[in-house]
């Protein structure tokens, strides 16, 4: 079977088609600027030259359309027909209390996702549209929702009720939530194959880290915590989100800077983070730079993001009883050779120790750990599409 994986953003859509037999990669792609004026399409065909369509698309219907058109096109495309695709696996970021897994969407499916829309305004009102489009366009084959909240599911009331009057759970389930699950899914079962040991007997800590940032704690095959809450602000410090403050602050400043509620959550989510601290990016490696260039204020900013992940895992190191093995993935997390050095550097009392020659390396699955280090230290490159694909081809035999 050929499935075809769909990540839709709000004016995106990323595709890959993948042949389960073997789990190759057909083709993958991107269209960006959906419904607004440039549109281009980029087309990365396996074993053919790359393609770049420019066509304003006023909707994800126009631009799911020319995907499709795109995949059997007969000088680029990967498939023959349409029919060739057995199932379309669908990227959802928010499904509530409602999913532990993966699941075929019906009407009812789509209502959950729906309900999410106050809790995951930048993402799931895309994602619908996603799956919308591809509804309409491929009517007679499986369509399945995969939610990057479904893997943190296995949490308890302990880690993920927050101090509040129960009524804000009982009548709106203001809880943590946590989110990257495909990414934290994935790069845990490699680092229990890594271990050679079963993942049911593991305890791992996953770092995700990119310009968004979140970790895990998994013991015994289960969630136990993760970094990210009732949205994907609480947490580690991020790009240009603030990651776990004093609640107080966002009332003090919304009095202080006059700020409404949309205003507050702009200023929280999209001014914050390393750039609001450094005042020069949102991307790590121009902060980095600028630090070794003489900015305080950069410096700061990394000295605030590495303290905070350390933090993390001592709180996650502390909640598993043990850990065989942190795992570094994502964009950061996987190219990041100083900021993993920085992250591991002094941890020796947790019995983690980084062979700082092995760990010159980005994106290879390598293990950059001490020989006399109690804890491994994993870099494994993040597969979201290939556990999505699973998933939906699982769900549609």
């Amino acid at each position: 079977m050929k499935v075809l994986v769909v990540n839709a953003g709000s004016s995106s859509i990323k595709y890959q088609v993948m042949d389960m037999t073997d789990e190759s990669v057909l083709a993958k792609g991107l269209v960006d600027r959906v419904g607004i004026p440039g549109t281009t399409l980029k087309h990365e065909p396996t074993g053919k030259d790359d393609v770049l369509i420019k066509k304003d698309l006023p909707d994800h219907t126009a631009g799911m359309k020319l995907v499709l058109e795109v995949l059997v096109n007969d000088e680029y495309g990967c498939i023959k027909s349409m029919d060739e695709i057995g199932a379309v696996g669908h990227r959802v970021v928010h499904g509530g209390e409602g999913f532990a897994e993966s699941v075929v969407i019906d009407d009812e499916v789509k209502k959950v996702i729906r309900d999410c829309f106050d809790v995951a305004p930048l993402h799931n009102p895309p994602n619908m549209m996603g799956i919308e489009a591809c509804q309409e366009l491929m009517p007679n084959v499986k369509h399945v929702a995969v939610f990057d909240t479904a893997f943190h599911q296995t949490m308890t009331p302990a880690n993920f009720m927050y101090a509040l009057p129960y009524e804000a759970y009982e009548k709106f389930k203001v809880r943590r939530y946590g989110f990257h699950g495909t990414s934290h899914y994935y790069v845990a079962h490699r680092a229990a194959e890594m271990l050679g040991k079963p993942y049911e007997e593991c305890k791992i800590v996953t770092l995700h880290l990119g310009n968004g940032a979140s970790m895990a704690a998994i013991k015994d095959g289960k969630v136990v915590d993760t970094s990210m809450g009732f949205t994907p602000l609480e947490g580690l410090v991020m790009g240009t989100r603030s990651g776990d403050v004093d609640p107080a602050i966002v009332f003090f400043l919304m009095e202080k800077l006059n700020l409404n509620s949309s205003e507050a959550n702009n200023y929280f989510n999209k001014k914050s983070g390393l750039l609001g601290l450094s005042g020069v990016s949102n991307d790590l490696r121009d902060v980095i730079e600028a630090a070794e260039s003489g900015n305080e204020r950069a410096q700061m900013a990394l000295d605030v993001y590495h303290n905070k992940i350390k933090g993390y895992i001592g709180n996650y190191i502390a909640k598993l009883n043990g850990c065989d093995c942190i795992v570094f993935t994502a964009g950061v997390g996987e190219n990041g050779i100083g900021t993993r050095e920085e992250i591991c550097k002094d941890l020796d009392a947790l019995g983690i120790k980084m062979d700082t020659a092995k760990n010159k390396v980005r994106g290879k699955e390598v293990d950059v750990s001490a020989p006399d280090s109690k804890v491994k230290i994993f870099l494994i490159p993040t597969n979201e599409e290939l556990v999505i694909a699973r998933d939906t081809y699982n769900l549609s035999k």
